[in-house]
């Protein structure tokens, strides 16, 4: 593994996979690295508080009555915010011709892109 692939210290099973994928598809520039550590950080989070809810369920018993696990909610708003980091670094899905490519820029375009633009 070329060491530009090696996913730094700390991230788990699924922002290593994410790092490595998606470094050995893609050259990042660094601030894009910056974006994908945390979007790998973020899937960690996201397998982490899965986890949880899966041990637990999604209803808590509480005083007050059943509620709602506290991890759900913080569960959705990281997948908000894996969706938006993975957007921003704009990466392309699935296998494309040379032309297709082409007609496609790839790069740091905001939380969901600019709409309109043409490269």
């Amino acid at each position: 593994m070329a060491d530009g692939v090696k996913p730094p210290r700390g991230l788990r099973a699924a922002g290593k996979r994410l790092w490595v994928d998606t470094l050995e598809d893609f050259d990042l520039a660094e601030h894009e690295r910056g974006l994908l550590l945390q979007a790998c950080r973020t899937a960690d989070a996201l397998d982490e508080l899965q986890k949880v809810l899966d041990r637990d369920g999604v209803l808590n018993e509480s005083p007050q009555g059943t509620r709602v696990h506290p991890a759900l909610p913080e569960l959705r708003q990281q997948r908000i915010t894996f969706a938006r980091l993975v957007a921003a670094l704009g990466l392309e899905s699935g296998v494309q011709d040379e032309d297709e490519a082409k007609k496609q820029h790839r790069g740091v375009r905001g939380t969901y892109g600019i709409k309109g633009v043409v490269s």
